[in-house]
């Protein structure tokens, strides 16, 4: 007969993925977490409308970091989350997307677990997926694209064989925070050996009602990144997957209202 295992102990605090921003894309129970939370830690991308769930009563301490402007470190949120929860008040760490993919879960859980309190991880779905889906790009497509590869644009290196090794890793990139090194990922990727005329989506505000999507190749990349600096959250989407989108898309809004369409510019 095989073992039970026991019931865990209750998190005093629990990592939650909120999702790529529409509020109908969080799991049953980061909804049932935010609603129940004492104490509410949560990042800048994590839109309004998801905030608006949150308990009423709750602490919010916002902990966002924007890029080139002054942040909480890593290590004074993983304090923060420590003395919140030795209060005895039930944490919650909010993320956009995953908590798992570039959002720092696994540090804030390795010092909470250092400091002997439960938590646990509240998966959400990560931008690469929600984001592409609602710009309708499939990011794997049988006999186009059969892998995957999420790179932050936060650590892109110059280095070639870094490159190479990228683009090699699969045919479909997704870049998260990628617009802020446009020029560099540009270069990288071409020195690389990837085309010029690889397609590019760039996916701003994806899966909200402010979301637009700018279609181009990989050689207007920096004009792009120039175009629309500071806009954000974006997305990079770079492979042959990008061009499947005219087609669904018209498929999809064949029927929809129009002011119900999502914005797109073709970048030329």
């Amino acid at each position: 007969m095989p073992a039970i295992r026991p019931m865990a102990q209750r998190p005093a605090v629990s990592l939650v993925g909120a999702g790529p921003g529409d509020p109908e894309l969080l799991t049953i129970k980061a909804l049932k977490a935010i609603e129940r939370a004492d104490v509410l830690v949560y990042d800048r991308l994590v839109s309004e409308a998801i905030l608006k769930l949150a308990n009423p009563n709750a602490v919010w301490i916002h902990v966002g970091k924007r890029c080139g402007e002054p942040s909480m470190k890593q290590e004074a949120i993983n304090q923060l989350l420590i003395e919140q929860a030795g209060t005895g008040q039930y944490v919650v760490r909010l993320k956009g997307g995953d908590p798992l993919i570039f959002g720092r879960g696994g540090e804030e859980g390795l010092a909470l677990a250092a400091a002997g309190i439960p938590f646990e991880f509240v998966p959400g779905i990560t931008a690469a997926i929600g984001c592409a889906a609602s710009a309708s790009i499939p990011l794997t497509h049988r006999e186009m694209s059969r892998s995957v590869t999420l790179v932050t644009g936060h650590v892109v290196s110059g280095a070639l064989p870094a490159w190479a090794q990228l683009i090699g890793a699969g045919q479909t990139i997704v870049f998260y925070m990628g617009l802020e090194q446009a020029r560099e990922i540009q270069s990288g990727l071409t020195l690389g050996g990837l085309s010029t005329d690889t397609p590019l989506a760039v996916v701003i505000k994806g899966s909200t009602p402010d979301e637009v999507v700018h279609v181009s190749t990989l050689g207007k990349l920096t004009k792009l990144g120039q175009l629309f600096k500071g806009q954000s959250p974006a997305l990079l989407v770079i492979g042959d997957v990008v061009r499947l989108r005219e087609t669904l898309n018209q498929l999809l809004t064949s029927d929809a209202d129009p002011m119900d369409t999502p914005k797109e510019v073709f970048f030329g």
